[in-house]
């Protein structure tokens, strides 16, 4: 009996071994074909634009009078600035630090 019990274990250890491989390429292709999704969750979270201005709303709206508007005004398009929504150079340093190459939105008004 216990002959035949190391036999029963050696085949199903050799077949076991055979079957590694094979095992080996479908979990490969599992984590493949699961990973894309996984990350895309991570870099939606990592791809905030607004970081601090206004979190408490569900949306930031600001208005600008065009009758106040004096000859040349920028505007923060990067969310960074610390006089928001007037620019102020922020993007600057956003930019060198990712790579990035937001800018200002410039309004100026037509002299007559």
């Amino acid at each position: 009996v216990w002959m035949i019990y190391n036999d029963v274990v050696r085949q199903l250890i050799a077949e076991w071994l055979r079957l590694l491989p094979f095992l080996g390429v479908l979990a490969l292709l599992g984590y493949l074909a699961v990973r894309p999704f996984l990350t895309k969750k991570k870099q939606q979270k990592d791809s905030l634009i607004n970081l601090k201005i206004q979190k408490e709303n569900p949306k930031v709206v600001n208005e600008i009078n065009i009758e106040d508007l004096c000859l040349t005004k920028a505007y923060c398009r990067c969310w960074r600035s610390k006089t928001f929504p007037v620019c102020d150079g922020s993007h600057n340093k956003h930019n060198e630090l990712t790579g990035d190459n937001v800018g200002p939105l410039i309004l100026k008004k037509k002299e007559v």
